[in-house]
């Protein structure tokens, strides 16, 4: 099943750093961002986590919890984590099944070869559990801002 902007998130579970478990229930009632990122210590993700993490005080007063997800294991997420002082979790989508829920899996050409990859995307999910808002083949500057800035307009509405 996949995502569709103004519907509800299909059902998902998944476990994050920390010992967190998502589901498109954990978290009724705080707005929710989710960023997929193609892979922990590139160049790319470790600027967009960074900017997420120097934002993620005004994610939290504006009412939205943040997560990181990508295909990498739970290991080379925490440790992801804790090199970078990360203050949301980051989901361990090891098997790809959020991935392909909100369609973020590319054919890219790497070296001249055809290679499944992720590509870089940002869902913005309501407190009622719908989404709002999405970002698809996203650059990494001014895109966290502009985020902040739907998450914001949010809570004005509410």
């Amino acid at each position: 099943m996949a995502v569709v902007v103004n519907k509800s998130i299909p059902e998902f579970e998944a476990n994050a750093t920390g010992g967190v478990k998502v589901t498109q229930l954990s978290h009724l009632g705080q707005a929710v961002v989710l960023f997929f990122y193609p892979k922990d210590n590139t160049p790319g993700c470790t600027t967009e986590a960074m900017q997420f993490r120097d934002h993620y005080a005004d994610f939290v007063k504006a009412g939205a919890q943040v997560f990181g997800v990508s295909r990498d294991n739970m290991k080379s997420h925490d440790e992801f984590k804790a090199k970078l002082e990360l203050p949301f979790e980051l989901i361990a989508d090891t098997e790809e099944k959020m991935c392909h829920m909100f369609g973020v899996v590319k054919n890219k050409i790497m070296y001249g070869k055809k290679v499944k990859g992720i590509e870089r995307s940002t869902f913005l999910i309501s407190p009622t559990g719908v989404l709002l808002q999405e970002w698809r083949g996203l650059k990494v500057p001014g895109h966290v801002e502009e985020v902040l800035k739907a998450v914001k307009l949010l809570k004005k509405a509410a």
